[in-house]
């Protein structure tokens, strides 16, 4: 009995070691997404009141935990039964990416004065800060069945407890770690004024304050440009990657630059039909 025992154990080490090996190898495939996921939800958690910055941040990181408990038993079934919805999944998730990244270009152009990085006041606070989060959760949901399917693309010759376990962990991973950097950015300045109110406004704790203060805005802005950017990267390279005749076109034009055609491309076409939609809606009313 005792033998069997520790054959079991013996199983369960061999199949951790072979988890740990896969997830690696899947995390390092997942980096890229992960890099845009992190630049996309900075700039989706900010613009909010100081003391609403981590509930906020909080209801994001539930609703991310949530996609993915949907999406990574919803993926490996799909893999199981019917592989070809996955494709069509992803590129209609491109779709919407590319059309809230252009549609933030737009915004950034014709309507500045309705910026969406402007930080939310106190009365219209609690139908603001909904609208924020389900932006981000809606968002997220799309990079994470991107991250979800690109880990368990990395795992298909393996056995289903393994797939299992290596894409539920890079999910676990993924939502902790993107959300977790998330928080420490989000919390530079209440950093920055402890620092400085523990300094006597003088030596290196006062200028690590200040430094962390004057970061904050400029920092937001970066992942502002760089969260709309990885918006149309991650669109276009949705489309390259699952679309054949995208994926053989231009095959001289440099990856990066082909996926950023096709998400702006893309982006502009759905605006337009978005807009044309509610044009016709708003005129039926």
């Amino acid at each position: 009995m005792a033998s069997g025992f520790f054959a079991i154990l013996d199983d369960i080490t061999a199949l951790m070691d072979d988890v740990a090996m896969t997830s690696k190898l899947a995390t390092k495939k997942t980096a890229g997404i992960l890099g845009d996921d992190l630049a996309v939800n900075a700039e989706k958690a900010t613009g909010f009141l100081s003391q609403r910055e981590i509930p906020v941040l909080w209801a994001i990181t539930k609703g991310s935990f949530i996609n993915k408990l949907i999406i990574v038993p919803f993926a490996l079934l799909l893999n199981v039964f019917f592989p070809v919805a996955i494709k069509v999944i992803l590129v209609l998730g491109g779709l919407f990416l590319a059309y809230e990244g252009v549609e933030k270009i737009v915004e950034y152009l014709f309507h500045r004065d309705k910026s969406a990085h402007e930080v939310i006041d106190e009365q219209n606070n609690n139908e603001s800060e909904k609208i924020k989060i389900k932006s981000a959760i809606t968002t997220d949901f799309i990079l994470s069945v991107e991250i979800v399917i690109i880990a368990l693309g990395s795992v298909l010759d393996k056995s289903l407890a393994i797939q299992i376990l290596t894409v539920s962990v890079v999910a676990i991973l993924a939502t902790v770690g993107v959300y977790g950097i998330v928080a420490l950015i989000v919390r530079m300045d209440d950093v920055g004024y402890k620092l400085i109110k523990s300094s006597n406004n003088k030596g290196i704790k006062y200028s690590l304050g200040t430094f962390l203060i004057k970061a904050l805005p400029i920092i937001i802005k970066f992942l502002a440009v760089v969260g709309t950017l990885a918006l149309l990267l991650v669109s276009g390279g949705i489309f390259v990657h699952n679309i054949e005749y995208f994926h053989h076109l231009w095959p001289n034009l440099s990856s990066t630059l082909k996926e950023f055609i096709f998400g702006i491309l893309a982006g502009v076409i759905v605006v337009t039909i978005v807009t044309i939609i509610k044009k016709i809606v708003k005129k039926l009313k």
